[in-house]
């Protein structure tokens, strides 16, 4: 299933994290430095490698765009790069000067987050590169951090063993002790999934910790519902501790390292191992899967960071390139795109794409003459390659269905309703969801968050028969 395709062994020192942009694997280790590589051969860039702090790496991280690259260290500060030059763009002094464990983007790169060894954390504003919010976890250090996929919420893992749920606002919404002996790492996978009970939309979590342990939550983030995390199953595969875990691109896999040298790749949706990967010689510290590409990186403290490449024939590995295919194309996000032309073997146009910011809707306005001129791609073999793609997509877009109209669908769940009731606050909503929403002790308004006068439930046959006679027009 996987295929161990390099070993990466330029660092002196222990490898402490690692990362990949759509184009790009960044590393970083105990000896100072940052090193970045090409994912077309896995050839340092030509300013690789990053020089600025005078303490240990522990942690590093691109922007969304890949535009960017930050990391953070011992020094007490987060530094900002450039990734076309490896230029300096800022140094972020931690206000304590603790050492800074973790970094973060948020989906949409407007923060940056940082957490410190004093349990502080700062969210800065990346458009001005200056400190927006800072709070401070109640005990231990902060170690570990992950964004929610709309960017409004974010969670951090301590060496206390807490799990802390976030807003932009830096407000503490929830804390959950997950891991006696502290967390070490935890990751949020970007597809959601149905908690097959209520309907909700939850986002799967995983967070690992000193206690050998993985465990999968299952957590909600909504403005009008709130925060809530429900814990799902722990997977027990490793003899030691934990240190590192991480999503795939669909969220189908997990994969995780630990001090026991191995690497467990899981199947989320059972929790059963796919494979354990054995090749490193001390703890395993970082693992990553590449967002567009079937590929895993594993650093340890043995030096060395090695490459995996995927099977595509493999059903989960497949799925990391395939789950764009999901979404309308005139839907995609940039990221969508990317992960659609390493299917169709143009993974060279990737950050060409990127710096045009060609999203779904530009893929499909995409002409002869904007390839040539606007893009500036010379050769007319890869002009015609690529049309002949972007072609194929639009043929498939003539069978998308219509979007739903937003009044048939559910504010609780967002699908079509069909069997549609009033609740006390002149709002519809799908029956069995209110209902649920009431039964669990919820007594306010899912759209207004005032409280709910009464749980008094009536048909509204009237939007039923409109969503009736609206299925029968999509079926003609």
């Amino acid at each position: 299933m996987a295929t161990l395709i390099h070993t990466l062994a330029d660092h002196s020192d222990d490898i402490n994290y690692c990362a990949f942009s759509s184009s790009c694997l960044a590393t970083c280790s105990l000896d100072k430095t940052i090193r970045v590589y090409s994912l077309n051969n896995f050839t340092e860039l030509p300013y690789s490698p990053l020089k600025g702090h005078t303490y240990a790496v522990h942690c590093c991280c691109f922007s969304p765009s890949g535009h960017i690259l930050a990391s953070c260290s011992t020094d007490g500060t987060t530094m900002v790069w450039d990734t076309h030059d490896g230029q300096v763009l800022a140094v972020l002094e931690q206000p304590s000067s603790s050492p800074v464990r973790v970094c973060r983007f948020s989906p949409e790169s407007t923060y940056l987050v940082s957490g410190a060894a004093d349990g502080s954390v700062v969210l800065w504003n990346v458009q001005s590169l200056k400190l927006y919010r800072s709070g401070s976890v109640k005990d231990g250090s902060l170690v570990a951090c992950a964004f929610s996929p709309s960017g409004n919420f974010f969670v951090t893992g301590s060496s206390c063993g807490d799990l802390t749920i976030w807003d932009d606002k830096m407000r503490c919404l929830y804390n959950e002790k997950a891991h006696d002996l502290g967390v070490t790492c935890c990751d949020i996978s970007s597809q959601p999934v149905s908690d097959g009970e209520h309907g909700f939309k939850y986002f799967q979590m995983a967070s690992c910790g000193q206690d050998n342990q993985i465990k999968l939550w299952l957590i909600l983030f909504a403005d009008f519902l709130g925060v809530e995390l429900k814990y799902k199953c722990t997977l027990n595969g490793h003899s030691a501790p934990v240190l590192a875990c991480a999503f795939s691109y669909d969220g189908q896999m997990l994969v995780s390292g630990s001090v026991d040298k191995c690497v467990i790749i899981y199947e989320t949706s059972t929790g059963n191992t796919l494979l354990t990967l054995s090749q490193h010689t001390r703890y395993v510290t970082t693992c990553a899967f590449a967002p567009h590409r079937p590929l895993l990186a594993t650093g340890s403290m043995d030096k060395t960071v090695n490459v995996w490449q995927f099977d595509l024939k493999q059903p989960c590995a497949g799925n990391m390139v395939e789950s764009a295919s999901k979404v309308a194309v005139e839907d995609w996000s940039e990221d969508d795109v990317s992960a659609w032309l390493c299917a169709q073997d143009l993974a060279d146009f990737v950050e060409l794409f990127k710096m045009n910011n060609i999203d779904g809707k530009e893929l499909l306005n995409l002409t002869k003459e904007s390839l040539t001129n606007e893009l500036k791609i010379e050769s007319l073999g890869l002009r015609r390659k690529v049309l002949q793609k972007i072609e194929e997509l639009r043929m498939k877009t003539i069978s998308v269905p219509v979007t739903i109209p937003d009044e048939f669908l559910c504010p609780i769940t967002r699908e079509l309703m069909k069997d549609p009731v009033i609740a006390a606050d002149g709002y519809s909503y799908e029956k069995e969801a209110i209902e649920n929403w009431i039964n669990s002790k919820r007594r306010s308004s899912p759209m207004t968050n005032l409280p709910l006068p009464s749980p008094m439930l009536t048909p509204n046959r009237t939007l039923k028969m409109a969503i009736s006679r609206w299925l029968e027009t999509q079926q003609k």
